[in-house]
């Protein structure tokens, strides 16, 4: 096995549902060792991709390789799948829902006996193996999901919001499982809605939009292209604000979220900044709860890309 081909290679990717071109020439490429965030809105494409680099749907362009591999029965065994939603028999045990998936893949009595074991260790579900699956918490079921995916010791392992419906602690614990794998040299494609989750974990990110990956690159590459040294300034308001005040703020370069309450907006900033704000949103009548200031992150990129497609949009419409 070639260990310098990449765990993940797509090349000028196209699919349709019907008329409608879904994906439209996209490229990607994910490493042995590497985790790659798939970020983007509802409706983007990642599960039309994921399903795709699976085999479960076949483009009308381009190609899906594994490991240098063209995507067929015999690769599908170098893939690791976790969806969504938990893939378990709850009534059963971890090790017996590991049993069975091991058999399921192929793997003999003995050959699933060394493959649990593996994977329960690589996974840390060890303390856990003899519990039914119907009285883990969200966190564990997770764990033992992936435990499942991995048997087969794969090649690429793609993770489909992993820690949906679990709480920061078994999130974190999450976090240091996937590190792991990567660091056992499985090639890993995130598909998640969880911004922070990618910037800690990921050595590359892309933002999959009109069909394509773009822009993709490094976390920390991608923002600082995008806000430079800028600061956000993110305002908390204690109630939503009126018409006036609202456009007062859109002139002041502030864009709303969450119904109105919260507003932010890039640009430098000091002490005096934020004690100049509150004075000025003090005289509008606003009544803020907190004012703050960081680092912009993906988040603040996401938004920044979300703003500039709905601009796009409704400069394109007919006047």
């Amino acid at each position: 096995m070639n260990e310098a081909l990449p765990a993940l290679q797509v090349l000028d990717l196209r699919t349709r549902y019907g008329s409608r071109e879904v994906l439209k020439g996209l490229n990607l490429q994910v490493a042995k060792g590497e985790i790659f965030g798939l970020l983007g809105p509802n409706g983007a494409g990642k599960t039309t991709l994921i399903r795709t680099i699976a085999g479960r749907i076949r483009p009308v362009g381009g190609a899906v390789a594994i490991m240098g591999r063209p995507v067929s029965r015999h690769s599908m065994r170098r893939i690791g799948l976790v969806p969504q939603e938990i893939a378990l028999y709850p009534h059963l045990t971890a090790q017996e829902n590991l049993e069975v998936f091991g058999r399921l893949s192929g793997l003999n009595r003995s050959q699933t006996q060394e493959a649990v074991r593996w994977a329960g260790e690589a996974a840390d579900i060890e303390a856990r193996l003899g519990e039914r699956v119907e009285h883990l918490s969200g966190g564990w079921k997770r764990r033992v999901n992936i435990a499942a995916a991995i048997l087969h010791r794969p090649d690429l392992l793609i993770l489909d919001e992993p820690t949906v419906g679990v709480d920061v602690d078994a999130r974190n614990g999450l976090h240091e499982v996937i590190k792991q794998l990567s660091h056992l040299g499985m090639g890993v494609l995130l598909a998640t809605h969880d911004l922070d989750q990618a910037e800690l974990l990921c050595s590359r990110v892309g933002f999959l939009r009109h069909g394509v990956i773009a822009p993709h690159g490094s976390p920390r590459t991608l923002i600082f292209a995008a806000f430079g040294n800028q600061r956000e300034i993110i305002i908390e308001l204690r109630a939503a604000a009126t018409k006036p005040q609202a456009e007062a703020l859109q002139r002041a370069g502030f864009a709303p979220s969450n119904g109105n309450l919260n507003w932010s907006m890039m640009g430098e900033s000091n002490e005096r900044t934020v004690q100049d704000l509150t004075s000025a949103l003090e005289r509008a009548g606003l009544m803020t709860r907190e004012i703050r200031v960081r680092e912009p992150g993906l988040d603040s990129l996401f938004l920044r890309l979300s703003r500039d497609a709905a601009t796009a949009a409704r400069e394109s419409e007919p006047a």
